[in-house]
């Protein structure tokens, strides 16, 4: 029997909310995990927008997080995260300091500033909001919270065409769940990685071109891509393996966008270990991240509320 919820929130104990202004095409996407989850990063692009990601390296005092911030309108929206602190931190959420507790929330930006109002990013209030809009229910998927004003397919003279949220999951008749959510706001193509069909991506006169053959004489703009995404799984990782299961999830990413983890994007994947499942190994958790990362980038286009046929 098909599980009916087939997105990140079929892990039990995480939460996804959107905040959205379809006006303006930007918002944000928080992942909540209050009861902590064990964390990773790995950031393969070269121009990334982060915040708290040296706290969840391994060797740190930090050993779980209570949540993911993943927003449009670059470094700006990282200001979103405060919003997102303040509500866990009203819940009584956080890592225990003394007479206080801290939420510990890491956070990465896509660069969404071209589409839509510039002058419009994520706030203190929209990540407050995306936190009240959190539910354990299917995530919304396309052009909504992060994803609302991501594109696909940028090359000089070439028209992008929509990117947005997706998410995909796995189950294995052991009980291990690895589910996926990536923000896809990538310079390259969308592309099926069975077929090598592109699905999404830049066109011209309506038809698709090879992005990839087209930047290798081309002069790229800087800071207007990036995918970001977390892999989230119920089972029991160190932080060092959640850290290898996010290096291992970016081959999906790169079986999916094409070209990927450029100079010219901020490619990063976080990973959640909720820790109720026991018996899996890193391997098959890494594959089955791959495999839901490329699934969910797919789902991203097909599923977005702006056309891309």
């Amino acid at each position: 029997m098909t599980p009916t919820n087939q997105t990140l929130t079929a892990i039990d104990g995480i939460r996804v909310g959107h905040a959205t202004d379809a006006t303006a095409r930007t918002g944000c996407t928080v992942i909540l995990c209050p009861e902590g989850a064990t964390a990773g990063v790995d950031v393969r692009g070269a121009a990334p927008g982060s915040r708290e990601t040296e706290a969840i390296r391994p060797g740190r005092l930090i050993q779980k997080v209570h949540g993911v911030l993943l927003t449009g309108g670059s470094a700006f929206g990282l200001d979103a995260a405060g919003g997102v602190v303040q509500y866990l931190e009203e819940k009584g959420v956080g890592f225990p300091a003394g007479s206080v507790r801290v939420p510990i929330v890491p956070a990465s930006v896509i660069f969404d500033l071209a589409i839509g109002d510039a002058k419009v990013r994520p706030d203190r209030e929209m990540g407050y909001q995306a936190c009240l809009n959190a539910t354990d229910k299917p995530v919304a998927m396309g052009a909504v919270g992060a994803g609302t004003g991501a594109t696909v397919g940028k090359a000089p003279g070439v028209k992008p065409s929509s990117g947005g949220v997706g998410s995909a999951s796995k189950r294995l008749n052991s009980g291990l769940i690895v589910a996926a959510l990536v923000v896809v706001n990538a310079l390259g193509n969308v592309v099926n990685s069975e077929t090598g069909e592109i699905v999404a991506g830049g066109k011209i006169d309506g038809s698709y071109v090879n992005i990839t053959e087209r930047l290798l004489d081309a002069s790229i703009a800087p800071g207007t891509n990036t995918t970001i995404g977390v892999v989230a799984t119920n089972a029991t990782l160190s932080v060092a393996e959640a850290t290898r299961v996010a290096e291992m999830a970016h081959d999906g990413m790169a079986r999916a966008l094409r070209p990927s983890h450029t100079m010219f994007d901020g490619d990063t994947l976080f990973t959640l270990a909720t820790g109720t499942h026991t018996g899996s190994s890193v391997n098959t958790i890494g594959i089955l991240a791959a495999e839901v990362v490329d699934e969910a980038i797919i789902t991203a286009v097909t599923t977005s509320s702006v056309s891309n046929q």
